[in-house]
């Protein structure tokens, strides 16, 4: 037996001993859910009910019902430590009922109410691991466990596992575009970069990619076809450093060298845009030819970038452009951040433009 089911198996006991004794104060101090001659009336239901489950001739369905029944009745008073040992021990002298899959959903669900986040997600994934679907309600318990082991699991290789299984088991059932996104994150986070990307990949082939509305994540498509766009590219115009990269373009400046400043631009989103508009709107990401703005005039630039840059961006001051609005441009330089490809992650590359005095 593994250790982490070990020590599972340890904290369950535990905690179970402690909703019991937390039961029994309850019921010592006056406080229990039921009046005497409900709770006599709660008894004989059950006793009825454990009777007729006792029975050998009776079908799936009704032990399904029955057994179902005892359970909601002892829910229904939050009697948890009886309900949790009930379920459990059903399970266990009972390992071939198509419905365990679900009582031990149930228990993950009791553990969560009682704050016993641990111990519920190794009920869910009990339920997932070692039974078989069963479907409750039209609603695949499989499907639920998923769910919910993604709200308790912080764990990216688990939760690979999980969106994984989400997309090729349910999917019908879920969102895939999105799912597709955040299984691409839980790659990054475990440094599987092929598989990062290729989950990228699978998310921008969906048709609603480029208009889907992820909670948190309001970039998502544009930060997906960056990403792949990125890493289908030559990478040809990246600096080691940041000082090659300002003393190559500040000497192309000098020599009027438009074609050189151009080849120096990144060819993946390169932005050119006021202060205040977003660098990932569609009107700032067009294609700017330096040279229609450089003729007949004579560009000056600062000597060194902006006092406002810092680690991994940098500003470069130039003025003189022949631009309608402005003659100010800020040149943008960040560092590259993309460990897929080793060969140019932590270099520097050109990346877009700011018209306008900073603000």
């Amino acid at each position: 037996m593994s250790r982490k089911v070990t020590n599972y198996s340890f904290f369950a006991l535990l905690f179970l001993i402690l909703l019991i004794l937390a039961f029994f104060f309850i019921g010592r101090n006056g406080l229990p859910t039921l009046k005497k001659d409900k709770r006599k009336e709660y008894n004989i239901m059950q006793k009825q009910l454990q009777t007729l489950l006792e029975k050998n001739d009776i079908d799936e369905k009704t032990r399904y019902g029955i057994v179902n029944r005892i359970a909601n009745n002892m829910l229904s008073i939050k009697d948890y430590p009886s309900l949790i040992l009930f379920l459990t021990e059903w399970v266990s002298h009972h390992p071939d009922d198509n419905y365990n899959a679900y009582y031990l959903l149930m228990v993950a669900h009791i553990y969560m109410e009682n704050n016993s986040k641990p111990m519920a997600e190794y009920y869910f994934e009990k339920s997932l691991n070692n039974y078989n679907d069963v479907m409750v309600n039209s609603t695949s318990v499989h499907l639920l466990c998923l769910r919910n082991l993604l709200q308790l699991s912080t764990i990216p290789a688990d939760r690979i596992i999980y969106f994984n299984r989400l997309i090729n088991l349910f999917p019908d059932s879920v969102n895939r575009t999105e799912l597709y996104f955040r299984l691409a994150m839980e790659y990054e986070k475990e440094g599987l970069w092929d598989s990062a990307i290729d989950a990228y990949k699978q998310f921008l082939a969906q048709d609603n990619a480029s208009t889907i509305q992820i909670a948190g994540l309001p970039e998502a498509y544009n930060t997906a076809k960056q990403i792949v766009d990125f890493n289908n590219s030559s990478k040809d115009w990246t600096f080691t450093t940041l000082e090659e990269l300002v003393q190559a373009v500040q000497k192309a400046l000098a020599s009027h060298n438009a074609r050189e400043l151009d080849r120096y631009k990144s060819k993946v989103s390169f932005f050119a845009t006021s202060w205040r508009q977003d660098e990932n709107a569609p009107n700032s990401q067009s294609e700017v030819s330096m040279s229609s703005y450089m003729a007949g005039r004579r560009i000056r630039f600062a000597e060194n970038v902006d006092e406002s840059s810092f680690a991994t961006e940098a500003y470069l001051k130039t003025w003189g452009w022949s631009s309608i609005y402005v003659d100010t441009w800020y040149f943008y330089f960040r560092k590259i951040n993309f460990p897929a490809a080793p060969s140019v992650h932590g270099n520097w590359e050109w990346a877009g433009i700011y018209f306008g005095e900073k603000l």
